[in-house]
């Protein structure tokens, strides 16, 4: 009997840890989104002795503004960008380049619905906004890109879903920026960029 009621505590110890296992499994940890990187594109090379990476937008941390609760910052992937997609390659010269962000919002709206089934949404739109600046002693060039994103989502959508969708509009937002900025910086500061052999005149 003692051997038998000692093989059913065995058991029940043997079951409780598998719930505890199964249960600890099924608690699904919270996603971790990584920083943006651009270093698997050839950098654009430019005549100056150096890179100056600025930004002048300074974000509210209050509704309608929600920038702040991305995972993944705009402002802060904007200067990853300038730092691994612009290279200085003249130290001897006098000329700056300057890469100044000047917007990098993302703001909420509700949106009402007037349709018994549906509920009412979320809408986010993200701003971006990005000047170019080549400083030189005779003369000054620069390009600028402004791109965005928009999405809605039901109002009721989980934490955990709405920073997926957020991720992938900032994923987005930056395949967009880096297609157009880099086509900017070829066509209209083209006489900066080291070894070029075409230069555009206007």
């Amino acid at each position: 009997m003692r051997k038998f009621i000692k093989m059913l505590l065995v058991a029940l110890m043997a079951c409780s840890l598998n719930a505890c296992s199964t249960m600890n499994n099924d608690e699904a940890a919270p996603e971790r989104y990584s920083d943006l990187h651009f270093d698997n594109k050839a950098p654009i090379r430019l005549m100056v002795k150096k890179i100056e990476v600025k930004s002048e937008f300074t974000p509210s941390f209050t509704r309608p503004n929600v920038e702040h609760l991305f995972p993944v910052s705009i402002e802060k992937t904007a200067k990853t960008w300038a730092n691994e997609r612009l290279e200085a390659a003249d130290y001897g010269s006098d000329r700056v380049a300057e890469f100044i962000i000047q917007d990098a919002s993302v703001t909420e709206q509700e949106v009402k619905t007037d349709q018994i089934l549906q509920k009412d949404r979320l809408k986010y739109h993200a701003d971006l906004k990005v000047i170019l600046k080549v400083i030189d002693n005779q003369a000054s060039a620069q390009t600028s890109v402004e791109a965005y994103r928009e999405l809605t989502m039901p109002i009721d959508t989980a934490i955990a879903d709405k920073e997926k969708h957020w991720n992938e509009m900032v994923v987005n937002l930056f395949t967009a920026f880096d297609e157009h900025m880099e086509s900017n910086v070829y066509k209209y500061l083209n006489m900066y960029i080291k070894d070029n052999k075409s230069v555009t005149t206007f």
